[in-house]
């Protein structure tokens, strides 16, 4: 995809494990965000609606994924479906008009789907602000000591990124997502998106669609899609499901509740994306002390002393060959 780009690091955009995601340093609301973004807009579902930067607002479209075609989770955070292959129709595939629509809470309270045409136009300008107001449908503060990187079993997890679309608390972008949905899940097609924009300036559709089950308030996982309009997909071209479990968390979709389980044991992602991150050569951040590889987007290299901090350019193996260890947090 985008290998070389090194992102602007002081901007708080795709990145995991960030303290100030979920305003967790207040007593009243504990934990953390890590998928990242919106703003507390007032965005009007329907069609004609326009956003408060004047963009407008596109209709709904697609077929959500039936959970009966979707394989029990295995240890793979997420799958692809139909052959990774979009189903953006072929005049969508076409549109670099600027959009973002999010769908109104149903009445239980649950969002639906989240569509945009993700271009500079649309990504933040200011660093993000707190979500901690926002309580999705079936959202508990619990913490897992030691089982969970992080802790907290639930974050909020944003349908579209905040490094994509700038949007802050907007409550029809936020549900109750694991930290594993969204570090292991959808972080890396947000990280790829936003480096894509970044470098080229094109337009990505995306489209991320919660899928529940019956009248259960917990999503089951979520569906994304992307498409990168100038080049006709050959930056951005994706499909997949991403399961909302959590390795060693029972979780009772219907409400929430949850309680410790077995660990399954997780199978790595690096087929699926087509990243061959051990064949070739991309950016890397080192840090020469803690003997850590990082991505340019981590949240960790912001807090990196300089003096530690080394660009790197090249593959995760060579560098496991020289004795570092790839960071928990963003996975390179």
């Amino acid at each position: 995809m985008v290998a070389s780009l090194l992102i602007a690091l002081s901007f708080a955009g795709c990145v995991a494990g960030q303290p100030a995601a979920d305003d967790s340093t207040t007593a009243a609301i504990e934990a953390q965000d890590i998928t990242e973004n919106p703003d507390t807009r007032d965005k009007d579902s329907q069609p004609d609606a326009q956003s408060e930067n004047g963009l407008p607002r596109a209709i709904q479209t697609g077929t959500p994924v039936s959970l009966a075609d979707i394989p029990a989770y295995d240890g793979t955070s997420y799958i692809q479906l139909e052959n990774n292959m979009p189903d953006f129709t072929e005049e969508e595939k076409k549109s670099t008009e600027a959009f973002e629509r999010y769908s109104d809470l149903d009445s239980l309270g649950r969002c639906g789907q989240a569509y945009a045409n993700i271009c500079p136009e649309l990504q933040p300008t200011e660093e993000r602000g707190t979500i901690g107001n926002v309580r999705p449908s079936g959202w508990h503060t619990v913490k897992y000591n030691d089982l969970i990187d992080g802790n907290y079993l639930y974050n909020r997890c944003h349908l579209i990124a905040y490094c994509l679309a700038g949007e802050n608390a907007n409550e029809k972008n936020l549900i109750t997502g694991t930290r594993y949905l969204n570090v292991d899940g959808m972080l890396p097609f947000e990280e790829k998106v936003d480096a894509y924009v970044n470098e080229t300036g094109n337009h990505v559709l995306y489209r991320v669609t919660p899928i529940f089950e019956g009248d259960n308030l917990v999503a089951s996982g979520v569906e994304m899609e992307g498409w990168s309009v100038e080049d006709e997909g050959a930056g951005i071209c994706f499909h997949v499901y991403c399961y909302n479990v959590q390795p060693g968390i029972g979780i009772n979709y219907a409400d929430g509740t949850s309680w410790e389980s077995e660990i399954q044991e997780q199978t790595p992602n690096s087929e699926l994306m087509g990243d061959n991150k051990n064949e070739t050569a991309q950016t890397y951040i080192l840090n020469t002390n803690t003997k850590k590889i990082h991505r340019p987007t981590c949240s960790s290299v912001s807090q990196m002393k300089e003096k530690n901090k080394q660009i790197y350019e090249g593959t995760v193996e060579e560098l496991e060959d020289m004795g570092y260890t790839p960071c928990k947090k963003c996975n390179p």
